[in-house]
């Protein structure tokens, strides 16, 4: 199913191919068993050649005049993105924002699986995010040895700024080796752990600028 290599495809291109993948989905539980680069770029605002040059890095290629088979590039795409395997994923910050991402169904619909919450506040400590009665927060005392025992692939981070540079630091020495910080400071990591930051105030700032232009167009 590989066949190429990492290195060779740009950055920019992984997350259009989440959007081709949420997209042909729909497409299939709609009965849709082909489409062509033009409508699917039509469906996602997306220029159809961009469409075909992304698949193009994993030899991908649809037949002229034909389009594309739903179902083979589902899975073609899934396998790219490695969810044709269950990734496990804990939460550090049991907070308003770590507390709502535990909750969030998605997840586990796309293969990744809430294997731990944890907090350093005696008032969370204890207290449930999910169905189970395992689905307890946990001490973040317990937090490097649970990452060395247990199967952690990717950690979420939902900490105060302050604490955040610690904790990727923290969790890289367990053996994490992707984090997803949301905390609003960017973070360093030793080589070899993945970051990607979310910063939510940043896009708010963002789509201020652009709502306060638009008012100063009126």
């Amino acid at each position: 199913m590989r066949g190429f290599d990492k290195n060779d495809v740009p950055s920019v291109t992984v997350p259009r191919l989440a959007l081709y993948l949420r997209k042909l989905r729909e497409l299939n539980t709609r009965g849709v068993s082909r489409i062509s680069s033009k409508d699917l770029a039509e469906m996602i605002d997306v220029n159809a050649a961009q469409i075909r040059k992304d698949l193009s890095y994993f030899g991908s290629a649809g037949t002229r005049g034909v389009g594309y088979e739903v179902e083979d590039l589902i899975e073609k795409i899934t396998g790219w993105l490695g969810l044709d395997r269950t990734w496990n994923f804990i939460i550090i910050g049991a907070g308003l924002l770590g507390t709502a991402l535990a909750r969030y169904r998605g997840f586990g619909e796309q293969r990744f699986r809430l294997v731990a919450m944890f907090d350093s506040s005696a008032t969370v400590i204890g207290a449930r995010y999910g169905p189970e009665e395992s689905d307890r927060v946990r001490s973040v005392r317990e937090l490097d040895e649970f990452c060395r025992k247990e199967s952690v692939d990717i950690a979420m981070v939902t900490v105060p700024a302050g604490e955040a540079e610690s904790t990727v630091q923290r969790l890289a020495e367990a053996g994490v080796k992707a984090v997803l910080n949301f905390a609003p400071v960017k973070v360093h990591a030793p080589e070899g752990v993945l970051v990607r930051q979310v910063d939510l105030s940043s896009e708010l700032m963002s789509l201020s600028f652009y709502l306060d232009k638009g008012q100063d167009e009126r």
